[in-house]
């Protein structure tokens, strides 16, 4: 039987790699909590991108090599969001996540309206609800220190087995909930894809977070022209929304730059080295 080792408590040195992580995930994720952006999904990736960017500037890269702030910035950043968004649901009435939208759609089962007037109405409800979120995480940090070192054991198990059993599950829990074949062709796609990007060494982060924003994306585009009677022109007005687009445009531009000058840099790097 192999036996859990390790220490349940970070090292002060660990503790000063991870906090700087903490803080910028924590940054990216709390404006998650009130955007509409399909849960904690795409601030964790983002964080994460984040933290392998800045670790690739350092003379010694540590990713790879188990290094704490890739574990420590999408940790902070998804729980950011997850606070944040059961804050905008009671505070603001906005469902900015699948649990906030369930939880919106129970309050409404019992008459309840969440928003502002909801602290006033119901204030024994709202404070024993956000007292019971502090009591969850010192629960779940009773239940995960124990055997936070035996999960780390899963890593033991050979890549093939354990990916073997995750496509398993993966198509188990699809068919169960559709019943249809075509989901389990389509997911034998996805997955075959992504296969295809990982050998030639395309990014999955993208895919993923466009997987998951396509179908929000789309309900989001048939409520504005329906609100609009079918007029799309109205996702170009206002001086918000071109404050907005203008924002995006200079994303792309500069990340498309970016990735042209590293080209030509590896392609000067290489130039120099077979000359040498």
């Amino acid at each position: 039987m192999i036996r859990p080792t390790g220490r349940p408590w970070l090292s002060k040195r660990e503790f000063a790699e991870a906090t700087p992580a903490w803080l910028r995930g924590t940054a990216i994720g709390l404006p998650f909590g009130v955007i509409p952006a399909g849960g904690s999904e795409i601030p964790t990736f983002l964080a994460y991108g984040i933290e392998k960017r800045l670790d690739g500037r350092r003379k010694k890269p540590r990713f790879g090599t188990g290094a704490i702030r890739g574990l420590a910035a999408p940790e902070a950043a998804g729980n950011s969001t997850t606070g944040m968004a059961m804050g905008s649901l009671l505070a603001l009435g906005l469902p900015v996540s699948a649990t906030a939208a369930i939880m919106l759609a129970a309050f409404r089962q019992y008459g309840l309206q969440p928003g502002p007037l909801l602290f006033e109405r119901s204030p024994d409800l709202v404070w024993a609800l956000i007292a019971s979120f502090f009591i969850a995480m010192v629960v779940l940090l009773i239940l995960n220190l124990p055997f936070a070192m035996l999960w780390a054991k899963l890593l033991v198990i050979p890549r093939p087995y354990l990916y073997a059993a995750i496509a398993v599950f993966c198509g188990l829990g699809i068919y169960a909930t559709s019943g249809a074949t075509f989901d389990l062709v389509l997911l034998l796609a996805i997955g075959l894809l992504g296969f295809a990007m990982r050998a030639h060494d395309y990014p999955l982060a993208p895919l993923i977070i466009g997987m998951v924003l396509g179908p929000l994306a789309e309900t989001s585009l048939r409520d504005a022209a329906m609100s609009a009677n079918g007029d799309l022109t109205t996702l170009f007005q206002g001086p918000i929304v071109i404050a907005i687009y203008a924002v995006l445009l200079v994303v792309l531009v500069a990340a498309g730059r970016n990735r042209v000058l590293a080209r030509r840099r590896a392609k000067t790097t290489r130039k120099e080295t077979v000359g040498v």
